[in-house]
């Protein structure tokens, strides 16, 4: 069920307030969080997007911590994620929405079929005919799929592109999973979600709280896979599952600051 009339924003914070103070003192806490547009401003070149200062400065406290787990949970691909997040080599990173999985120094294997490939290329071949065609437009290359990024065109030319692209798709055929982001529309031939990559998370490390934000349609998913007791943040507008609201990147870095804070004064009573 979305959320489609939130409390007042002074109840809602008091409310997030006090769920942050909860998940602070969790006997072993994750922390999954999207990267654009919940930690890093969207920026026209999608390498040069890069976590606000203040957000990086409390996801490194925090990483620091005992029983204390940070997850980047993505639509990019694993090769980007890793660019634009800095990953070290012991890093949590869920990249293509939960298709690509890199646990710590354990990498991620895909080992696509034959059909599948023979898919990737085909719709390749015609997605890239569509984007040819419409100036403004640009094709992703993803390890699984492709997407189709319209932020660039009115609302009338990228209504045309998508549907287009949904066209192709079709007379491509064969199991594709389809996902409708912000300005961004993606094919997949493989049907994994962020829900499953933070389930899978969850597993990894036994977390007994997760705290999970997005902004995202896409992050429906993982807000839809979190239990009593965890912590869901919707960034910006848009209907939702998750239990709570902010408005932009810059408040969840105050928010992962306040939570540094708590989770340290935790740490120091063990």
């Amino acid at each position: 069920m979305t959320n489609t009339a939130p409390p007042s924003r002074a109840e809602s914070a008091l409310a997030l307030a006090e769920a942050l103070k909860l998940a602070a003192g969790a006997d072993r806490l994750l922390l999954a969080l999207d990267f654009d547009g919940t930690l890093a401003p969207f920026v026209d070149k999608p390498r040069s997007a890069r976590a606000l200062p203040q957000a990086k400065a409390a996801l490194d406290r925090l990483e620091r911590l005992p029983a204390t787990w940070v997850a980047f949970v993505s639509g990019r691909p694993l090769a980007s994620l890793e660019e634009v997040t800095e990953a070290d080599a012991d890093a949590l990173l869920i990249g293509s929405h939960g298709v690509e999985l890199r646990f710590g120094r354990d990498g991620a294997s895909l080992d696509l079929t034959d059909d599948e490939n023979a898919t990737l290329a085909r719709l390749g071949e015609l997605l890239g005919a569509i984007v040819d065609a419409t100036p403004g437009t640009r094709l992703e290359v993803k390890p699984v799929g492709f997407g189709v990024h319209t932020r660039n065109l009115d609302e009338e030319v990228a209504a045309r592109t998508n549907a287009a692209a949904y066209d192709a798709a079709a007379r491509v055929g064969g199991d594709l999973t389809v996902r409708d982001g912000k300005d961004i529309l993606e094919f997949s031939v493989r049907g994994a979600n962020k829900g499953d990559g933070i389930a899978r998370l969850r597993d990894h490390v036994d977390a007994t709280a997760v705290l999970f934000a997005g902004d995202d349609v896409t992050d429906e998913d993982g807000f839809a896979v979190l239990k009593p007791g965890d912590v869901g943040i919707k960034v910006g507008e848009g209907d939702t599952a998750a239990r709570f609201r902010v408005a932009d990147p810059e408040t969840i870095a105050t928010l992962l600051g306040m939570l540094a804070d708590a989770r340290e004064a935790w740490a120091a009573r063990r």
